[in-house]
């Protein structure tokens, strides 16, 4: 099962998304927004991609500078940041099993298969 955290506003996440329905995945869609995710949850993600947490976050939301934050901050302060702002989650990221990605260029999307 794969399932996506993904934002329908965002047009890289539709077009991941698009991708995954094309090749026939079964998907779960996760607006992570609407259901945003625990810091438990960023903490397996992040374990997941393989990725430090500036990887995974939007440093060029102004939410990034009003709780005022920098690039050279711990992990464990970005997450925290990201479950309390879900805005600031890089997007779209998908899971399939062990593995993630950030699937940016859509394309990306492809790696999980």
């Amino acid at each position: 099962m794969t399932t996506i955290w993904h934002n329908p506003r965002c047009s890289k996440s539709r077009q991941a998304l698009a991708l995954l329905e094309e090749r026939g995945e079964k998907i779960t869609i996760r607006r992570y927004l609407d259901e945003p995710p625990t810091l438990a949850e960023l903490q397996d993600a992040q374990s997941k991609l393989g990725l430090p947490a500036i990887q995974m976050i939007r440093t060029g939301e102004a939410v990034f500078k009003e709780m005022g934050l920098s690039k050279s901050d711990p992990d464990e302060t970005l997450l925290k940041a990201m479950a309390e702002a879900p805005k600031l989650i890089e997007r779209p990221v998908i899971f399939s099993g062990e593995k993630a990605v950030i699937a940016r260029p859509p394309e990306k999307a492809l790696d999980i298969l």
